[in-house]
């Protein structure tokens, strides 16, 4: 994973494994004030028809979707939220449990009722097949690593909405307002987003000990290399509205271009000192044995003292990586208890 880019972020968003092409988050370039103003879209009612750009192509959108697909991370959550369970969606094993689906999406599904989605192969071998024979009315694709190639293929089987800047780069919360703008319903966007912000301030303010309290949260690419996720990471968002600090040393690190990640490499391990908590993850058993053995890692302050917040199965890897209106309220029940046995490793 050295050197990863935005397109190669998904994996490390669910972590898929560390040598495969990976991933996760940053700022931008297209406004909501820009896309009310190129779309036509009425904000009463989410009135049809409405039109959406992205870095790939504009999506038309005539009528409200019936038959949604989803591709990508995200998009899944944020339209079940909306009413809308997808027909199918991009396959994600890694992070499934043994339903074959991503947990908090089966029991979002299964409580309302609704029939579950059809998975499909995506990635670099997506199927347009499947998607084909869903008979989409809308692909939906804001975060995802879609290619200009695919999209050209995908937008002549149904409009398809692509990212606004860069693959694997739409802000979680801008990617709740393109969705509500796809599905008819721009007026719900600021709902979810301000119920997923309280969902986390609320969980804050049962843990008062966070408070002061800093993290950074780390990653490897294989022995020897070390990884810091930058304050506007999704995953490292999560950590810090829940109330703790992110280490300032981390704001001085070089953000590796197209990411939201700085390579420090593991001689720098040791800036790391003042962290108080180390958040992080391993694509593997076997990966986390050959990290845990190195003593430049080993050393790391919070580290030697057990004051790591790693998650325990890759469900939750995956849940607490990406904030939309499903996994949030998933997460925190269980980060919490995680987190508080960290703190009380790291002392006073």
């Amino acid at each position: 994973m050295l050197g990863f880019t935005r397109a190669r972020r998904r994996a490390l968003a669910a972590a898929a494994t560390a040598t495969a092409a990976v991933l996760t988050i940053g700022g931008c370039s297209s406004s909501e004030d820009g896309d009310k103003k190129e779309s036509g879209a009425s904000e009463k009612g989410g009135a049809f028809p409405v039109s959406i750009k992205s870095a790939l192509g504009t999506a038309e959108i005539t009528k409200e979707p019936k038959r949604v697909v989803t591709l990508g991370q995200g998009s899944t959550e944020t339209a079940i939220a909306l009413g809308h369970t997808p027909v199918g969606i991009e396959s994600y094993p890694w992070g499934s449990d043994k339903t074959g689906y991503l947990p908090w999406i089966h029991e979002a599904v299964t409580k309302a009722g609704d029939k579950l989605p059809k998975q499909f192969t995506g990635g670099e071998e997506l199927d347009m097949e499947a998607i084909t024979e869903l008979e989409p009315d809308i692909i939906l694709a804001p975060w995802s690593g879609v290619t200009q190639e695919q999209y050209d293929i995908l937008k002549d089987i149904a409009p398809t909405v692509a990212y606004p800047d860069l693959p694997w780069s739409t802000n979680w919360d801008e990617q709740i307002g393109i969705i509500s703008k796809a599905l008819g319903k721009p007026e719900e966007a600021k709902k979810l987003t301000s119920t997923i912000e309280k969902q986390l301030a609320d969980a804050a303010k049962t843990r008062p000990a966070y408070k002061n309290r800093t993290f950074s949260y780390i990653y490897n690419t294989g022995p020897g290399t070390l990884g810091v996720f930058k304050p506007e990471e999704q995953r490292v968002k999560m950590v810090s509205s829940l109330g703790l600090t992110v280490d300032p040393v981390v704001n001085g690190f070089k953000e590796t271009k197209g990411t939201d990640s700085a390579l420090i490499g593991l001689e720098n391990a040791e800036k790391l000192k003042d962290s108080d908590l180390i958040f992080t993850f391993y694509s593997d058993a076997k990966n986390r044995k050959e990290i845990e053995a190195q003593p430049l890692y080993g050393n790391i302050p919070a580290v030697k003292k057990g004051a790591v917040v790693v998650g325990d199965n890759n469900s939750f890897v995956t849940a607490s990586s990406i904030i939309n209106p499903l996994t949030v309220p998933w997460t925190i029940d269980r980060y919490l208890p995680l987190i508080d046995k960290a703190l009380a490793a790291a002392g006073k």
